[in-house]
């Protein structure tokens, strides 16, 4: 890397000198080496470089000053003015910087991109191989940047590519340059800005086309129809998933002659851990390794994340929902016994086939259980097409569910995460303290 790049002990030191020369940027003084990068610039303190991106409603240039008074060593902004790197486009000059980063890194990189099930996929790869990762879901450039600022040798990493807009994964995939791929699944998401189902397979599929290695779920795989393309799946693909038993605590499937044990329910973390046998295979890794690792799995919250409430079994699935991903829940769901209790937020950004779209998850939802409660913007059109108890805030919701549920229910919670359906497990703690 450049020489005024530094590298001390293993921990990189961003100067601005080595910032200005990358991106063609011009230095006003006072400037000083910085040991973190942060966009938000509530989270800026000394040491720490301030990346003025463009919001969807504010730019970070409006943020510039408050981010030195509160100690940055540096700023990366359009503007000129004492302690900048001044660039024509900072988001353009993060790319760069980012991808520098990632360079740096000599282990191989494995991305994950898909319409849902990313960050189980990358926790399941990242924990199966014991390679590090980012933490929850920074899977966007900002985040992907501090990751390999921050990242320290290894034989590999694992991240996560989210998009939510077009030519996005272009951006990541350059980031991030990966020698590894893996598409989780293709369906509708974030249609506000990339528009139609079509796009989205494009844009997500790019991932692939960019990257030495490729791994594809079988329902990914059958939209792409990539020449060389492995893929993954249930009973299905070039790697598959056996014999599946399900409880409310964890999975059990076979893969080849291994019996592979996860501490979770669903179809979500067993489609992760088939990725990361996979990839354990093609990267000639031991499953032997990965088998015992899985068994031992730990997602984030709020990804099928089992709690016990004074008798009454919990499932809080509300990281995330849209249609993808609420079709996998309500198949798990399917096959448990005993009385089930749904509770359904609203699905975001699915633009103007919204409402189309929650009337369809509705119907499949009624298949599963009569027992629905439907919270917000749907719910009356929800209850009303298919029948359960509408209402409009979660603690209506909690309210109800008070009311009605016995021990030895299932309740199982999905929602997207804006509308943070999570917090009724907080209402439902507290009244019965």
């Amino acid at each position: 890397m450049h020489d005024t790049h530094e590298t001390l002990n293993g921990d990189i030191t961003l100067t601005p000198e080595w910032v200005a020369h990358l991106t063609g940027g011009k230095l006003h003084p006072p400037t000083r080496p910085a040991y973190d990068l942060h966009w938000d610039s509530r989270k800026i303190s000394p040491g720490v470089a301030f990346f003025a991106l463009p919001g969807n409603t504010v730019h970070g240039r409006e943020y510039v000053q408050q981010a030195l008074n509160a100690g940055a060593n540096f700023v990366v902004t359009d503007s000129a003015l004492p302690g900048a790197v001044e660039v024509s486009r900072p988001e353009q000059a993060l790319l760069s910087v980012g991808r520098a980063l990632r360079e740096h890194f000599k282990g191989q990189v494995l991305a994950v991109g898909g319409s849902s099930g990313k960050t189980t996929t990358k926790e399941c790869l990242a924990q199966g191989l014991d390679w590090p990762a980012p933490e929850g879901n920074l899977n966007n450039a900002p985040g992907l940047a501090r990751f390999f600022l921050h990242l320290k040798q290894a034989p590999g990493s694992v991240v996560e590519l989210g998009i939510d807009r077009l030519l996005e994964m272009a951006e990541l995939a350059y980031l991030a340059r990966p020698d590894f791929a893996v598409l989780t699944s293709l369906g509708v998401e974030h249609l506000d800005g990339l528009g139609s189902l079509e796009n989205i397979a494009r844009e997500e599929s790019w991932l692939l086309q960019v990257s030495p290695v490729r791994l594809a779920s079988v329902q990914a795989g059958e939209m792409v129809h990539l020449a060389g393309l492995k893929t993954y799946g249930l009973e299905a693909g070039d790697f598959q998933a056996k014999n599946l038993e399900f409880s409310l605590s964890q999975s059990r499937f076979t893969y080849g002659s291994y019996h592979v044990t996860l501490p979770y329910p669903g179809l979500g973390p067993v489609l992760g851990a088939v990725a990361a046998l996979a990839a354990s295979e093609m990267l000639d890794k031991p499953l032997s390794e990965t088998v015992e690792r899985l068994a031992h799995l730990r997602l984030p919250p709020g990804r099928m994340e089992r709690q016990e409430r004074g008798g009454i079994t919990f499932i809080n699935d509300a990281y995330n929902s849209n249609p993808l991903s609420f079709k996998a829940g309500m198949e798990f769901l399917q096959t448990q016994p005993g009385r089930k209790w749904l509770v359904l937020g609203r699905m975001a950004e699915l633009g103007h086939e919204a409402y189309r779209h929650h009337l369809e998850a509705a119907h499949l939802a009624a298949l599963v259980s009569p027992h629905l409660l439907f919270i917000g913007e749907y719910a009356q059109e929800q209850a009303a097409a298919v029948g359960g108890i509408p209402v409009q805030t979660i603690q209506e919701a909690a309210q109800r569910l008070r009311q009605l549920v016995q021990p030895g229910d299932l309740v199982y919670l999905k929602a997207s995460r804006s509308v943070g359906l999570e917090a009724l497990l907080g209402l439902w703690q507290e009244e019965r303290a």
